[in-house]
């Protein structure tokens, strides 16, 4: 399955949380799912009872809309972590936190990871003085993320990082937002991690 391109206001109502998909109108409290939290459809504001298996898939789909990668690339990744030593749910957490395209997203250079995939892929954004222009770029502690310089004047990088004053910067990245520069400094710890997905049940899921 290809990667989603449709209206993401629909995805946060169909799973009643905000995944971070539409940047400063969910700050400014003008999102879908602020004006309308219940599911999309006829049938939108009915109670259902979600199975076992749902609930499981439902986790899983909520990670994959948030991060903005396809259903391959997030099997992938899965099996990645499982190789790895370790608790196999946060092993997947940390994978995807250190995608480049995430890293972008959470020094505030953008407001939501769709246009962080966007500044990767067409070149603004340099690893280390080189250019990289795949999302899916591992970062490693100590690796230098910066703005090419033709880009720094960039209205919607410079919004984004005004908004951090607002939205914070996590505490695992050291970002100057004068010089638009940060040092990936260390992975984060789960709990810092803060977000609205229960990895265990995606375990669960695949190892039926």
């Amino acid at each position: 399955m290809a990667r989603y391109r449709g209206p993401v206001e629909k995805i946060e109502r169909r799973f009643g949380v905000s995944l971070a998909l539409k940047g400063e109108r969910r700050l400014s409290g003008k999102s879908a799912l602020d004006k309308r939290p219940y599911r999309p459809g006829q049938h939108g504001q009915s109670r259902t009872k979600i199975s076992e298996y749902g609930q499981q898939l439902r986790e899983k789909q909520k990670a994959k809309f948030m991060y903005g990668v396809s259903e391959k690339q997030f099997s992938n990744l899965f099996k990645e972590a499982n190789r790895l030593s370790g608790n196999t749910g946060e092993n997947l957490i940390y994978l995807l936190e250190t995608r480049l395209d995430n890293v972008v997203y959470r020094m505030g250079f953008s407001t939501t990871r769709r246009f962080s995939r966007q500044l990767v892929s067409h070149g603004h954004v340099l690893v280390d003085g080189k250019k990289v222009d795949i999302p899916s770029f591992k970062v490693k502690p100590g690796q230098k993320i910066e703005i090419r310089e033709k880009s720094k004047k960039n209205p919607q990088i410079i919004r984004a990082l005004e908004l951090t004053s607002q939205t914070g910067i996590v505490s695992w990245v050291d970002v100057e937002k004068e010089k638009q520069f940060g040092m990936f400094t260390r992975l984060p710890t789960r709990e810092e991690v803060v977000i609205p997905v229960e990895e265990r049940l995606i375990v669960e899921l695949y190892s039926k």
